[in-house]
């Protein structure tokens, strides 16, 4: 077992096969093959955040993803966000999102904090 740190995309490549057959072969906790895998998955996580780094959400995107992920209908959103109105608003750009909704759907929702004050575009009039 020797894992040593990602510098190209080959060797990318080439740890993210190696990732693939330790993760087939199912090792058991506290073996070779097993902290291997740890270390390699690790080297690879962060090799992928510096070369192909996510950007963080847009509040309104998180929103309507974990709508989706809880099943929630526009209706529910209304209830907490306080009326259909200002739902409507808030979707089309035409609105921000107050601290006290942020808290809301933080709360709620359990979306971060951070994501739902995040910076976003509003339409102007």
């Amino acid at each position: 077992m020797k894992v040593k740190p990602i510098r190209t995309k080959k060797e990318h490549k080439e740890a993210l096969l190696r990732v693939q057959e330790l993760f087939d072969l199912d090792p058991k906790e506290d073996t070779a093959q097993s902290d291997e895998l740890e270390l390699l998955a690790m080297v690879v996580e962060e090799y992928e955040d510096l070369h192909h780094p996510v950007p963080p959400p847009d509040p309104i995107e998180a929103i309507k993803f974990r709508m989706d992920q809880m099943g929630l209908t526009d209706k529910d959103l209304d209830k907490l966000l306080g009326s259909r109105q200002r739902r409507s608003e808030i979707f089309a750009g035409k609105r921000k999102l107050s601290l006290s909704m942020i808290r809301t759907l933080h709360k709620q929702l359990h979306i971060p904090a951070e994501t739902l004050i995040r910076e976003y575009k509003v339409k102007v009039a």
